[in-house]
Order: C-alpha cells, then sequence, then structure tokens
C-alpha cells in the first residue's frame, strides 16, 4: 500500500455565511476552485486543487469556538514551492483584510522553514509553508527510509550528513 496524499478535510463552522465569505476569498486567492453541493440537506462549500479539497461544513448548534490545544485539528498548512510563493500569498492575504503574520524563517521546525500563519472566523489555525530540502530528502529518498522511528535522521546519519 502506497499513501499518496491527503484527499480532502472537512471543517465544521459555527456561522457557515461568515466562513463562507472568508474561505471564498482566500480559497480563490490560492487559486482553489469551488463547488457548493449540500450534503445531508446542509449547506457546504468544497474548495478544490489538483491535490486536495478542503470543505466547511455547518458545525452542531451551540458549538464552542475552535481551541487548537484541545483534542481535534491544531492547524492546517498548505505547501507552495518558493519562498516567493509565501510572500506572494502574505500580499494577497493583506489585500484581503486578512491579518497573516509576516513571513519568516521558523528554525525551531528546520532551518529552511519559511512561513505565514492565518486564522478563520472561528480561529482556526492556517498556514503557508515554502515546500523544503527536507521534505524533497523524504519524496526523493522515500525507498531509502528504514524503519518506522527517525528514518531520515538514520539516513542521514549513515551519509555522514548528521
Amino acid at each position: 500500500m502506497d499513501v499518496v496524499g491527503l484527499d480532502h478535510i472537512y471543517l465544521a463552522v459555527r456561522s457557515f455565511a461568515d466562513s463562507e465569505s472568508f474561505y471564498d476569498r482566500v480559497m480563490e486567492a490560492l487559486g482553489f476552485k469551488k463547488g457548493d453541493t449540500a450534503i445531508a440537506g446542509e449547506a457546504h462549500a468544497h474548495y478544490f486543487h489538483r491535490a486536495l479539497q478542503i470543505s466547511i461544513r455547518p458545525a452542531r448548534p451551540g458549538s464552542p469556538s475552535h481551541d487548537p490545544y484541545t483534542a481535534g485539528l491544531h492547524h492546517l498548512c498548505l505547501q507552495v514551492q518558493t519562498r516567493g510563493d509565501v510572500d506572494e500569498v502574505f500580499r494577497k492575504l493583506r489585500e484581503l483584510d486578512v491579518a497573516a503574520s509576516t513571513p519568516r524563517v521558523y528554525p525551531e521546525y528546520n532551518p529552511e522553514y519559511y512561513a505565514t500563519f492565518f486564522e478563520d472566523p472561528d480561529g482556526i489555525r492556517l498556514e503557508v509553508v515554502a515546500r523544503t530540502s527536507h521534505r524533497d530528502l523524504i519524496v526523493d529518498r522515500w525507498t531509502e527510509l528504514e524503519g518506522f522511528l527517525n528514518p531520515v535522521r538514520h539516513l542521514l546519519e549513515r551519509d555522514g550528513d548528521e
């Protein structure tokens, strides 16, 4: 078996109208397309790209606001090719009056990790990150990774790179 990607993710939102307005603007700016097929009689918005679909649906009435530090989704990260792409996303978000963090390197995650962060109307944290050589290494050398725990570290140790 080979898992080839994340197919879709569903986000439950407290105000469908507010969230749809937010996601319509943001997802269009990110190059996504939209479908609006209801499911089980409930409004849904399906934002899809070549490799991923993000859907929103109404949360149950009385649902609390999102807390990234309780069980469940902490944040959702979208990957772009380059740092320039992250900068472009940041500019587009700011043009849409979305409060996004200024893109920067986050060495605590990875020496090349360059990202911007923002939140949706429910406080769900979203991120856009530039692809790193670490991710490329995982993809390019997947068949060389051995074992389950820390296989990248072990590969680099074998190569003498760490």
